[in-house]
């Protein structure tokens, strides 16, 4: 294993940078009137997400990102 730091302000090269708009998305210019309510937004918003790994990867997958090795 080996850590790699990437430079400071580098959405792209931060896959989970791109999963913002997903999350947001219930919220965009709307008035949220209290935090408990953002929290719960959010958090329907998340496990909805949860559930399409297709558009999570579609989003968030990188033509050069590493691939999953098989363990056997």
């Amino acid at each position: 294993m080996r850590l790699a730091f990437l430079p400071a302000y580098t959405p792209e090269l931060q896959p989970a940078e791109t999963l913002w708009t997903l999350v947001d998305e219930p919220i965009v210019n709307k008035h949220v009137a209290t935090i408990d309510a953002l929290d719960e937004t959010i958090g329907q918003r998340c496990a909805a997400l949860a559930n399409q790994r297709d558009v999570i990867k579609s989003r968030a997958g990188f033509h050069w990102g590493p691939k999953i090795a098989n363990a056997n």
